[in-house]
C-alpha cells in the first residue's frame, strides 16, 4: 500500500501558477499512490485561485478517476455573493473506504494570535492488510497552544478509537447502527506546521497507557539517525525567509511499523510551497 501526502496550497506553485494537473502528475511520478492526502483545497474562494472561484476539490477529484474522492471542510464561511466558501482536506482512495469522520480540532482562546479552524479527516479503509485508519490533518500556523490542544485532541480520539476497538459493542446490528470497521491501526499524516524536536512533535510521539498503541514517525523509522528531509521552504523564499524545514509527516502505530517499506520526500518539485511525502507498506 502506498500512501502520499502533501499540503498543496490550493494549486499554487512556487511560481505562483494554479495547476492541479501539474500536482497530479508530481504525485503521479512520486509513486503509484493507492491513497492520496491533500491539505489546502478552496472551493468558491476566488482571491485563493486568481479570480476563478472554482471548486478545486471537483477538480482534483476529475483528475483522479478510480479514486473515491473525500472532501471535508475546515472552514465554512457565507459570502457576499450567497455561494458558501470551503477550505479544508482532502482524501482520495482507490481502496475500498468502509467510513469517514471528520474531526474538528480545538481553537482555545489565544490572545492577539491569528489562527483558523482547523480539521482532522479520517478515513478507514480496506487495506491489503486489513482495515486501516488514515487521517490527514493541517494543524495550526501561528499558535503553539493551538497545536498542542490539537495534537492532544488527535491523540484523545485515537486513545478512544484503540479502546473500543479492544472492546467492540453489539457486532450484529444492522442499519444506522450496524458495526463496521474502526482499528487502532492507523497513519497520521499531513501538515503538523511543526518541526522535528518541538514540544508538540515530543508529544504526539509519546506513550499512552497500556493497551493503547503508541504514534512512532515513519520517517525516523525508515532513517534512523537520518535528520528529515525538507518539506517546506526549498522554492519559496518570500513565505518562508528561515530557509527549508520539515513540517510535514506520516506518523504510524507501531503495530506497522514492521510494515513500513519506503518513506520519500520528493524535494526537486516547486508545484507547492511543500513537498510531497510518500509512504509504502508492505
Amino acid at each position: 500500500m502506498i500512501l502520499i501526502t502533501w499540503n498543496i496550497q490550493y494549486g499554487k506553485g512556487a511560481d505562483g501558477r494554479i495547476d492541479f494537473r501539474r500536482i497530479v502528475e508530481t504525485a503521479r511520478r512520486l509513486g503509484d499512490a493507492d491513497v492520496v492526502c491533500f491539505q489546502e483545497l478552496a472551493v468558491n474562494f476566488p482571491d485563493l485561485d486568481k479570480g476563478a472561484g472554482a471548486n478545486q476539490a471537483a477538480a482534483v477529484s476529475a483528475l483522479l478517476p478510480g479514486y473515491t474522492p473525500i472532501f471535508r471542510p475546515a472552514l465554512d464561511f457565507g459570502s457576499p455573493g450567497g455561494k458558501r466558501q470551503y477550505f479544508g482536506n482532502m482524501v482520495l482512495s482507490r481502496l475500498p473506504v468502509l467510513q469517514v469522520l471528520p474531526h474538528l480540532l480545538p481553537q482555545p482562546a489565544d490572545a492577539g494570535i491569528r489562527s483558523m479552524q482547523r480539521l482532522a479527516l479520517e478515513a478507514v479503509v480496506q487495506a491489503p492488510f486489513g482495515p486501516l485508519r488514515v487521517v490527514t490533518t493541517h494543524l495550526e500556523f501561528y499558535s503553539e497552544m493551538h497545536r498542542l490542544a490539537q495534537v492532544d485532541a488527535i491523540r484523545g480520539r485515537h486513545e478512544e478509537v484503540a479502546r473500543r476497538a479492544a472492546t467492540p459493542g453489539d457486532g450484529g446490528s444492522d442499519g444506522l447502527y450496524r458495526a463496521v470497521p474502526r482499528p487502532a491501526s492507523a497513519l497520521v499524516c499531513g501538515d503538523f506546521n511543526f518541526e522535528p524536536g518541538w514540544l508538540e512533535y515530543t508529544r504526539m510521539l509519546s506513550p499512552f497507557p497500556v493497551g493503547v498503541p503508541a504514534f512512532r514517525d515513519a520517517w525516523t523509522v525508515r532513517h534512523p539517525g537520518k535528520p528529515h528531509a525538507p518539506t517546506a521552504g526549498i522554492y519559496d523564499a518570500d513565505q518562508w525567509p528561515k530557509g527549508p524545514n520539515c513540517r510535514d509527516f506520516v506518523f504510524l502505530t507501531g503495530d506497522l511499523a514492521n510494515r513500513l517499506r519506503r518513506v520519500e520526500v520528493d524535494v526537486k518539485t516547486d508545484a507547492s510551497d511543500h513537498q510531497p511525502v510518500l509512504v509504502e507498506l508492505g
